[in-house]
């Protein structure tokens, strides 16, 4: 039977740069605030560039004759980055398919990786169709002479990272099932030298006692999952080790505390916490960075059904620990109970981080275009934020309150999933009590994982958010 889903991951445009402009192609001149010209100004249609004069702001973008003109206002790297989003949006209406881009002599690395990042992005698309797909940008020369080429490299692999957690959280879940995640994950890292996947099934997870995903994944007629993909180059033994965590939840009807049907369709993205792991990993190995790095997604499908879990219910997680089940719909943090208890028991990392659309709450805390952010030290904060900066993603630090650590303790088990008071805060909390006293960051992304509307390299549906960060925050590491 043909799935209803693209094939993953989604090609992207293959970009490319070269000292010379290739004649045969349309050339776009890049404009800056003022208005500024880069090279190529002559090229471009004297009739059309009377009748529009462009301004340089950021993103606009004009066809004048065969070529084109984008604007990139003040020059910092998010402008280059919307540019590029809007310049392949653009030119995507057109089916041009092939072009080159004229940069300016002074154009420096970040500026040119940020605008490979738009390139790549801004143009994504995921629909399942029995349509011809429309044309779509193949490739894009950037043309200079400056020493951008590394730079343009590593935006690439980055945008590959973030086109695959989009992937993986956008594909329907009447295809993306626990077994169908775990799975794809396993294929994509089959493909990287010196990355390495395991895959466990329900009756493992029995086995060690992984009873946080036991119980989300009870009530689904398909059984969870816990992939596990690991990183060693060579020499590595005496390296740093990072464990990522990721949230795998396939789908979210929020069990007996059942959602509002109202927004439940979007539940299909619950994964992309365990999306981005995966991507970044996969990334990570691309780079062939020199560090430990292991991924851990417990993947699971919360649904209802006589053998669902329940309000009321004492879970024993891996590790023994036991958790007072307040609301089915606290999900996420069951199932990364387990799996970060695996981490800090198995692996003893140097860092733990865990990745999750965890709360609602810190939605309305933070919006739509910023991640929640906690951690142990003042210093991993700090990495991380400085890390989202250098790939446009950004994160907001948020307090880890003791007060509510006490509300977190439970009179019938060791703690309670659900203890009310600040959502975001609670549940970070809780978490924290299976960190095993490890340096830890947690990164709730319930608020950026989504769009409703494009800017940037941003298009609707998920947006990829956090893969980036994991893959900086590890280089930035060494």
């Amino acid at each position: 039977m043909r799935s209803t889903a693209p094939a993953v991951p989604t090609p992207l445009p293959v970009i490319e740069v070269a000292a010379t402009p290739n004649r045969s192609l349309p050339a776009v001149v890049v404009v800056a605030d003022g208005p500024a010209y880069g090279p190529g100004r002559d090229r471009l249609d004297a009739d059309a560039l009377a009748a529009f004069e462009p301004t340089g702001k950021t993103g606009e973008v004009r066809q004048l004759g065969r070529h084109w003109v984008v604007g990139v206002g003040e020059g910092a790297a998010k402008d280059w980055r919307s540019a590029g989003g809007a310049l392949v949006r653009a030119v995507d209406e057109r089916e041009v398919g092939r072009y080159q881009v004229l940069l300016p002599e002074n154009v420096t690395a970040e500026q040119a990786a940020a605008f490979s990042l738009g390139l790549a992005l801004g143009g994504y698309k995921f629909k399942v169709t029995g349509d011809t797909p429309a044309a779509r940008t193949k490739s894009v020369l950037l043309v200079t002479s400056a020493d951008v080429a590394v730079a343009v490299a590593e935006a690439v692999t980055l945008a590959t990272a973030t086109a695959l957690t989009r992937d993986l959280a956008n594909t329907p879940s009447n295809v993306k099932d626990p077994a169908w995640l775990a799975g794809t994950a396993a294929r994509l890292a089959a493909g990287v030298t010196g990355l390495s996947a395991e895959v466990r099934d329900e009756k493992w997870l029995a086995e060690q006692g992984f009873g946080g995903v036991l119980a989300v994944g009870g009530g689904s007629a398909r059984p969870p999952r816990f992939v596990e993909l690991t990183w060693r180059p060579r020499g590595s033994s005496k390296a740093p080790h990072l464990v990522f965590v990721g949230k795998g939840i396939t789908f979210d009807t929020g069990g007996i505390s059942i959602k509002p049907a109202a927004g439940m369709h979007l539940m299909r993205t619950d994964m992309a916490g365990g999306a981005a792991v995966i991507a970044a990993v996969l990334a990570i190995g691309a780079l062939k960075l020199p560090l430990r790095v292991t991924g851990l997604v417990p993947c699971a499908e919360n649904h209802v059904s006589g053998s669902a879990y329940r309000p009321g219910d004492i879970v024993r997680h891996y590790g023994g620990k036991t958790t007072e089940v307040g609301n089915t719909d606290a999900e996420g943090r069951m199932v990364l109970a387990d799996a970060m208890t695996w981490a800090v028991r198995k692996h003893s990392p140097d860092v733990l981080v865990d990745v999750a659309t965890l709360t609602g709450a810190m939605k309305v805390s933070l919006g739509v275009r910023t991640g929640g952010l906690f951690a142990t030290t003042d210093e991993l904060a700090a990495r991380v934020v400085e890390a989202g900066e250098q790939v446009g993603e950004a994160h907001w630090r948020m307090p880890l309150l003791e007060d509510v650590a006490e509300a977190v303790r439970s009179e019938v088990a060791d703690v309670k999933q659900a203890p009310g008071g600040p959502g975001a805060i609670a549940a970070a909390m809780f978490l924290r009590e299976f960190t095993g006293g490890r340096p830890w960051i947690h990164l709730d992304i319930a608020g950026p994982a989504r769009a409703e509307s494009t800017y940037d390299e941003i298009v609707p549906g998920a947006t990829g958010f956090a893969a980036r960060t994991l893959v900086r925050f590890a280089q930035n590491y060494l």
